[in-house]
């Protein structure tokens, strides 16, 4: 597979949404990153709270950044803490580092881009964005 396409993440959103009825979660936002960091898709379900967008972008952003996902990324924050203090200034303080942003491989391993889910708790957010990229067929790498 050769990048990720608009189709493919409102594939991944879709899947993250349907995920999160199943579960019975708080309202999400979802954001998909290209391997850029470029935002291909951001949806916010009815009822989620306006900085839903900022959150789940940084938690993709910080995933592609680092190149793990963001449950990584904050035992690295917690356990390097002026690394990350360094990391969070060269970013202009973009990424978050929580559970909820997963790096989005293709077949071949490499990275393609990365989603973000913000609006539960972390690990609900991370498993909707696992969720969603297995059904887009790709593979997930949540750190």
């Amino acid at each position: 597979m050769t990048g990720l396409k608009l189709a493919d993440s409102n594939r991944i959103i879709e899947a993250a949404f349907a995920r999160a009825g199943e579960l019975g979660l708080k309202p999400l936002g979802v954001a998909v990153l290209d391997a850029g960091g470029h935002l291909l898709a951001f949806q916010r379900q009815d009822g989620a709270s306006f900085m839903r967008h900022e959150i789940a972008a940084g938690k993709a952003f910080g995933a592609l950044a680092i190149g793990m996902g963001s449950r990584a990324l904050g035992r690295i924050a917690t356990d390097r803490p002026h690394f990350f203090t360094g990391l969070s200034g060269v970013s202009g303080g973009r990424i978050v580092p929580v559970p909820g942003g997963v790096l989005i491989r293709d077949g071949g391993g490499g990275i393609v881009g990365a989603v973000g889910v913000s609006g539960d708790t972390s690990d609900q957010d991370e498993a909707c964005a696992v969720a969603g990229i297995r059904a887009a067929g790709f593979h997930a790498d949540a750190g």
